[in-house]
């Protein structure tokens, strides 16, 4: 089953530095058909203007993987790590027992950040913060695992989860597949171009920029870009 969720469906909050879409409820957006998927709970997709972000705050237990679609964003904690991730690259947050953490855009355009939140197996870990690059060229016409606690993806940054978070860059009629089974959901967002997304049933349904989709009850998916295009996948236990 695809469940489409266009991006101009999605939950949203405006202020003066920030412009922010929820593919989940979240903050003061509630929609109970779209509560999150398994342990994913949080699929944010964020524009930060230039100068601005999110002062000092605090997080427990929760995995939190930022995908940089555009600009750069810097990270500081009370742990002593500070960092700056740029477009294309990702930074996780195991924020464990407890972390407090401030973000910035610190660069002279808008920056564009998808962050993402899947509850952990185990309350209570070490707080951890890391950043890596995953140059688009290592990932084109493939998916990549950016973000993993699973078996086999030891060249991801982990995380304290049965999930992986995956990117893929396609050129137009390049085609990645994903396979899910019986025990996996996932949600698929196009974080650039146009895709076409079939399932195992032969059902298909188009994503377009910033669109979103529920994968499940399937034993996998096809993705074929109609245009060139990037997209972003969060494979989680169902």
């Amino acid at each position: 089953m695809i469940d489409l969720r266009p991006f101009e469906s999605l939950g949203r909050f405006d202020n003066d530095w920030l412009a922010a879409r929820y593919h989940f409820s979240f903050a003061g957006y509630h929609d109970p058909r779209r509560s999150g998927v398994g342990p994913l709970l949080v699929w944010n997709d964020d524009t930060i203007e230039p100068q601005t972000g999110f002062d000092l705050h605090g997080h427990r237990d929760m995995e939190i993987i930022t995908y940089v679609r555009k600009g750069a964003i810097s990270h500081r904690d009370h742990l002593g790590n500070e960092g700056r991730t740029e477009a294309g690259d990702v930074q996780v947050m195991s924020a464990g027992k407890g972390i407090m953490h401030a973000e910035f855009n610190l660069e002279s355009e808008p920056t564009q950040i998808y962050q993402i939140w899947i509850r952990p197996e185990v309350a209570g870990a070490t707080p951890r913060w890391d950043a890596r690059r995953f140059p688009k060229a290592e990932r084109a016409g493939e998916l990549v695992a950016l973000a993993s606690g699973r078996k086999g993806h030891e060249a991801a940054l982990p995380i304290n989860a049965d999930a992986a978070v995956l990117g893929a860059t396609l050129k137009r009629g390049q085609s990645v597949e994903h396979r899910l089974g019986a025990d996996r959901q996932a949600y698929l967002v196009a974080a650039l171009g146009t895709v076409t997304v079939t399932d195992a049933e032969g059902d298909s349904v188009t994503l377009g920029t910033r669109d979103g989709a529920v994968l499940r009850q399937t034993e996998g998916v096809t993705v074929t870009a109609d245009e060139d295009a990037e997209i972003v996948i969060a494979d989680v236990r169902a």
